[in-house]
């Protein structure tokens, strides 16, 4: 039987809604990376993800890892730029973010990816998001975390470092620019210990994967 969320007692009872992104707080990473990290940018994070859970077209996937096939751990679901957004609050959150990043990015956020994070026993490994122009440009992924919080790990690729540890979740705001998809990798991993589920919605420009 998988955790119920349980809810974020400062969230109780508020309504969907975000607060202004100029409270965002940068981290050099160096190499040319940097994150941008917004704790409760969303406010009803907890009845948005019960919406979310209820009316994205969930579904499990299976990828080949060597000399086998195994399931994602993870439940995905994903919007491209023509779709309409499971919430109205997640358009809102698009436009705000590419009104927010314009001078920087020099392009709006387009598509939205979802993953569902069930339990402990969901993750995602190591990786940058450099399918398509990630690999090569400096470009943006935006991530709001609904539900439990999770641990969001971050690592230089190709180098020694340290790791960057951010708990996400009811809310929070995390943006990964600059050369962050090609100089460093990032990762939820697995946990032992009982966490309740979360949902990230990953908002990218177009031909950015």
């Amino acid at each position: 039987m998988r955790p119920a969320l349980q809810g974020s007692l400062f969230d109780a009872g508020a309504p969907v809604a975000l607060r202004p992104l100029s409270g965002a707080c940068r981290t050099e990473l160096g190499r040319g990376a940097w994150i941008d990290v917004l704790p409760g940018w969303l406010t009803g994070a907890d009845t948005l993800f019960d919406r979310l859970v209820a009316d994205v077209p969930w579904h499990a996937d299976r990828r080949r890892m060597y000399d086998r096939v195994v399931d994602v751990p993870r439940l995905l679901g994903f919007y491209d730029e023509h779709d309409e957004l499971p919430h109205p609050v997640l358009a809102q959150a698009r436009s705000a973010l590419s009104a927010h990043y314009a001078g920087e990015l020099g392009e709006p956020f387009r598509t939205a990816g979802l993953c569902y994070y069930r339990d402990g026993r969901d993750s995602v490994a190591w990786h940058g998001d450099t399918i398509g122009r990630g690999g090569t440009e400096d470009t943006m992924v935006a991530i709001v975390s609904v539900g439990a919080p999770r641990a969001l790990l971050l690592r230089p690729r190709d180098s020694p470092g340290g790791t960057v540890r951010h708990a996400l979740g009811h809310g929070d705001l995390i943006v990964m620019g600059g050369s962050c998809q090609r100089t460093w990798e990032h990762a939820v991993p697995k946990t032992n210990r009982p966490v309740g589920p979360r949902i990230s919605i990953q908002f990218r420009p177009r031909g950015v994967r």
